[in-house]
This record gives C-alpha cells, structure tokens and sequence, in this order.
C-alpha cells in the first residue's frame, strides 16, 4: 500500500531535482516516463537521421499537432472567469430549487463572456451581441443560463438559426468580412426577415459595443418555468443587472480599441478582478403566471419580443461575483460546456421553439468540439454536488461504474447494485397539457415583428436614436446590392418614419421607398419603456472606471497626487501617460513613473482624461500621437481636465474651438473636487449639440 504520505498522482506532482536555482518538478512523457533530454531528438550520429522510436519526440509532436479543438461556430471569441452567485431570500414559494431556498449560501459559479459572429481571434469591440452564458453548479447538478445582453433574438424558429448565422458569418466565396455584419448577405437575409427587425434595432443600437463585459446587462432571453415543491409552475424571464450601471462606447472609438487593445474587454476584466475590483451583477427575476402570458399584447414564447419592466418589474433576488481568473485558458475558458438543457429541479422549459431548438443543438455542438460524450468529466464542466451514472466507456472516459452492475432496473442490493432513481427528490417535468395536430406552422400571436422595434427606438434617447441612425447608415453603405438597402429602409419605415428617412437620405437613395408590407399593422399605441435606454439610465458614478493622466516633465506633483487620491475615493482606476515610457521628473524633482508612453496610451482607453503637463509641452503638441490623445477625447464626448500650461496642446490639438463646460481647468484641489464629480456623467453629451 502506498504511504498515507504520498504524493498525489497528478500533473506537475510528481519528483523533483536539484538546480542551481533549487529543487524543480522533473519533466516526465505523459506516461511519467522521466526525461533525460528535451533539447535534441534521437539520431543516428550527430548529423544522421531521426529515428522513429524517439517516443518522446513523437508524443510532444503528437500533442502538438492535437492542441487545438475546433472553435465555437458561435461565440467562438470568448471570456470566463469563476465566481459565485448568492441569493437574497428564499424564492420557495415560487421554486424548489435548492440554490433559491437559503439566503446567503454561495453556489459556486463559471461565466463566460463571449461575441457571436468572429472567429477566436477578432478584436473584442466588434459591433456584436454579447454571449452571457452561466453555469451555476448547484447542490442538485448544473444549471447553465445560456443568454446573451439582448432580451431578444433574431428568430423566432431555431429551424433558421443556421441561416441566420450563415448569412451573419464572413462570405463564403471570400472569407471575409471577418467579425461584422456590415455586407451583403447579412442584410438581405435580415431585410426578408421581418421578425428581426426587433433585434436589428438593438444590434444597431449602442448595446453591442459595450464599453465592459462589467458594464453590460445579461438575460435568459427565452420565457422559462420556475416549480415549486407543490408543483405549481411561474413563468419567469431571467435578468442579469450590472451594479456598476451601463455604458458604452462611440462607434469611432470602437474601431480605434480594436487598433490600440484588440483584448480591451479580456484585459479590463482580467485587471478588474486582478486588483480585487469583482464584477458584481444582480439576478433579476420577471415573474408572471398563465392569466397574463394570456393578456400580454405579445406572445410571450416569442423570443423576438421582450416583457417591458414597467408591465412586469423585475425582482432582484440575488448577486453574481467575479471573483477568480482561470488557471488556464484553454482547459476552462475554451473547454466550458454550456447547453441549455442544463437544468436542475425547480427549472423547467417553455415550449419557445427557439429554446426547444437550442436544447437539441446545444449538446450535438460539444460532442463535436469536446470530440466525444464524456466533456462531462472535464473539471470545469463536471458537477461539484456528488454524482452517480451508470453510462460508461466511449472517447476519453474519466469515470466508469464500479464493479458487476453497469444496467438498471437490476436485482443486485445496496451499493453494489449502482445508483437507482429517487422519484422525491429528482427532476420532473412541470405536466404540462398539450394538444394540436402536428404541423410546421408558425402560431399567428408571433405574426407582429414590427410594435415593439418601434418601442425601443421611442424609448432611447434622442443621442441614442442619432446613434442608431449612424449604425444603420454605415452598415448598409458596406451593402453592395442597392436593391437590399432599400429593402431594408423600407422594413425600417413599419419603425419609425424619420429612422427610415434619415437612412436613406444617408444613402443617397434616389427615393425613399414604400414601407414593406406588414403581416399584422405595426401598433403606434406602446409606451415607451424607459428601461431600456442606456443613458437615461446612468449609474451617476464614475466608480469602476479608468481615468489616463498625460503627464510631462515639470509635471505639478501635489496636484498630480491630488487627482490620484479623487480617483481612488470614486472607485476608479488610473494611467499615467508620458513621452516616453520611462516617466517624468516633477516640478519638485521627483521622478514619476509611467504606465503609458503616448504612443501607445491612447485616450480612447480612458473613460476621462487629465492634461497635467508642464516643460516640454511644445515638443509634445508637435507628436500627431498627442493631438490625437485631445482630440478624440475631444470628439469623444469625454471630460477633460487640464492645467493652464497644456495650451500650446489644446489649440494645436483643438485649434480655435472654445472650451466648454467639459473641459475643467484644475488649479487647485477644489477644481480636482469639481472634475471628480463632473465625470459621474460619463460623458459630456452637450459638446454633440
């Protein structure tokens, strides 16, 4: 028998040796065969040929060749980390599940951020919906809440899901656009398309290029059931609310990130939760029962169509934290499995023939990537509560049943007779009575694709609306077939007229054409939901943020120090920026060291920018790269403090533009007071007007 002190039989765990520097692990083959050497391959003399029983060569090249799985079709461009999810109080009086039922206990938790249309290595701001996916490994199994920042969807049948993701993905005689949905195919699919002009608003919207993973909202999408011990079943639609708020981005910022950080949305995360700043979101709930699912406007198994809050308000009822990055990437990040089947007692399915799609595709896509039936064995996608199955063998099988039995029903007792089913305590379906003939018909109560697109345009600022406008005028100017652009102005016609017309004088289209014909009459009576703006929505704190200080020799270092203390009382972070990456020396001959040279600290990586510059700053407006730092902020939006030694910058920069209430010049700490609290707006919105 091995000694109780033995080392564990895992990677990395096995003997070690003696370097200069130390005992060190001792490299083995996978076998745990010990390496002798790891620089050279076994020849016949020193310049003969390899030879084939050079096993370790052949198993490091073997590996090698076999490191990558296939990438996601979706969401191939993807982010994770670990954490936990926490409930506020009890939800027993709507489900049994076992993760609602006691306040405060943590269920340990995996998120994955993700784009939808690029490939593995497309830049992070992409025009694109955002994948939320969660997988909440609970005390009865895995739950996975596969969701995106959008609360509808393109389709209504995942019958056309390959179609839609083929029209969305790069052109196939091409190979590109890569990561954009600006040509051709995806705009004469969507134009023919009328159920999704509803998301073809949001996905123009300022949504999809978000300014964090942090500050985005996260839902279920689809209508599901929440069951209790009684069995009686509630609708439910899941929400996920940042705590630090909304924001997003400009769409000329967002082509400047790709080029300046193409991993800006990993690398914000990655630092937020390095620094102990943990992403924090609520879980939200709509909760509604059969009476109003049968008097709602909309129907609501249709996930092109969302519950407006103010019809149904949302009950927060508990908190999602980030609190841990990946060990590693691959054999977390990459190999996490989400299926939307993943659901534990409590948690029921509606018939939404989206969903019921996506339960059948989602485990099909992991046995491709994961290459067989056993990814569940993986650690990040194996379930922490005890587990017993009596499936056995096939690729790559971690686990297979012990002993005689590998059947059920069987005669053998106790143990040794497996695990058998326990009808208390395991998953029932919520006995749902259906009827109907069996036919491929689409139900008419998901026949009107045009009220609520007009209800999200109405409830979005008039900045928003003027953004939506921008997004739609430059997508469809990448569309080469006229015919397709107009087609689509004239599905945005059953929107909003002066969308539409704007678009199309945008377009130079040589007449607006005729509204498209709607299969039910678009209504002009919905309210509009405030909720879903994302600015008349602002958090009205600049917590969470990041703040790039350019500074210069001669740089005032208690003023410098000053905005320093300001930014960390808010709960925001900070970059210097210099000439030259090796800092600056103050006015007081203090030597200040720098994040940032100029040229690669851009000022479209900061949500506000100070100008504290002193000797040499005419050397520095004379470097295009500092021009530009001013001037997109400047174009921005952005709030930017200065001192009064930063005007040779400021007029190369702006040249005679006038300064306006955005732009703050800090004198003394009381105007470092006033620049903290100017930027909890986020954005000086006026200097667009």
């Amino acid at each position: 028998m091995p000694s109780s002190k033995s080392k564990p039989n895992r990677p990395n765990g096995g003997e070690t040796h003696q370097t200069a520097g130390g005992a060190v692990p001792e490299l083995t083959t996978a076998q745990g065969t010990p390496v002798s050497d790891d620089q050279n391959s076994l020849r016949v003399g020193e310049r003969g040929p390899t030879l084939l029983e050079d096993f370790h060569l052949r198993e490091k090249i073997f590996h090698f060749d076999h490191e990558r799985i296939p990438e996601r079709v979706v969401h191939a461009r993807g982010f994770g980390a670990h954490g936990f999810f926490e409930p506020y109080e009890s939800l027993a009086e709507v489900t049994k599940a076992d993760l609602f039922q006691r306040p405060g206990e943590k269920t340990p938790a995996f998120v994955r951020f993700s784009t939808v249309a690029g490939n593995k290595g497309s830049p992070d701001l992409a025009r694109d919906v955002r994948g939320f996916a969660v997988k909440l490994y609970t005390k009865q199994g895995n739950w996975d809440i596969v969701g995106n920042n959008i609360p509808v969807f393109f389709i209504q049948d995942a019958i056309k899901f390959p179609d839609l993701i083929h029209a969305a993905k790069e052109e196939p005689d091409r190979g590109f656009p890569q990561a954009q949905t600006a040509h051709d195919n995806f705009w004469d699919f969507i134009s023919l398309t009328p159920e999704s002009t509803h998301m073809a608003m949001w996905i123009m919207s300022d949504r999809t290029i978000p300014r964090s993973l942090r500050f985005m909202e996260g839902f279920g999408v689809h209508t599901f059931r929440l069951v209790n011990a009684k069995g009686k079943a509630t609708f439910v639609k899941f929400h996920w609310k940042p705590k630090l708020g909304m924001q997003s981005v400009l769409w000329n910022e967002a082509v400047k990130i790709n080029g300046a950080d193409p991993d800006f949305h990993r690398r914000d995360l990655w630092a937020a939760i390095q620094t102990g700043n943990f992403p924090e979101w609520e879980l939200g709930m709509q909760l509604f029962d059969e009476k109003f699912a049968e008097r709602f406007a909309f129907d609501v198994l249709d996930a092109t169509k969302l519950i407006p809050e103010e019809e149904v308000p949302i009950r927060i009822v508990g908190r999602l934290v980030l609190d841990r990055c990946v060990d590693n990437f691959f054999a977390e990040t990459e190999q996490v499995a989400f299926c939307t089947q993943n659901i534990v007692p409590g948690v029921d399915f509606s018939n939404d023939p989206l969903l019921q799609g996506r339960n059948f595709s989602y485990l099909d896509t992991q046995l491709k990537r994961l290459g067989g039936p056993n990814f569940t064995h993986l650690p990040i996608n194996a379930p922490k509560c005890p587990f017993q199955t009596l499936q056995q063998d096939g690729h790559m099988a971690f686990i297979n049943p012990k002993g005689r039995v590998n059947y059920e029903p069987n005669s053998v007792s106790g143990a040794a007779g497996g695990p058998r089913e326990t009808p208390e305590r395991g998953f029932q379906s919520f006995a749902a009575v259906e009827t109907g003939a069996k036919a491929r018909v689409r139900s008419q109560t998901f026949a009107d694709h045009y009220s609520q697109a007009r209800q999200f345009y109405a409830s979005q600022l008039p900045i928003e609306q003027q953004h939506i406008a921008e997004a739609f005028t430059f997508e469809l100017s990448k569309v080469e077939n006229v015919e397709i652009r107009a087609r689509m102005v004239a599905n945005l016609r059953n929107v909003d007229e002066g969308l539409a017309r704007s678009v199309a004088g945008k377009l130079r289209l040589d007449r607006v054409p005729k509204a498209a014909k709607a299969a039910v009459e678009p209504r002009s009576d919905l309210a509009p939901s405030p909720a879903l703006s994302i600015l008349g929505n602002a958090p009205a704190t600049f917590k969470g943020r990041k703040a790039g200080i350019l500074v210069t020799d001669g740089v005032d270092a208690t003023l410098l120090a000053r905005l320093q203390r300001e930014l960390k009382a808010e709960g925001a972070s900070f970059e210097i920026i210099a000439p030259a990456i090796g800092g600056v020396k103050a006015k007081d001959g203090s030597a200040i060291a720098a994040d940032q040279q100029v040229g690669g600290g851009p000022s479209v990586l900061y949500d506000c920018v100070a100008l504290l510059v002193g000797d040499g700053v005419e050397a520095l407006a004379a470097e295009p790269a500092a021009r530009d730092f001013v001037s997109d902020a400047f174009a921005h939006h952005k709030f930017i403090g200065y001192v009064a030694a930063a005007a040779p910058l400021l007029k190369r920069a702006l040249g005679p533009a006038p300064k306006d209430a955005g732009m703050i010049e800090l004198k003394a700490g009381a105007d470092v007071a006033q620049f903290r609290r100017a930027i909890r707006d986020l954005r000086f919105w006026a200097r667009s007007m």
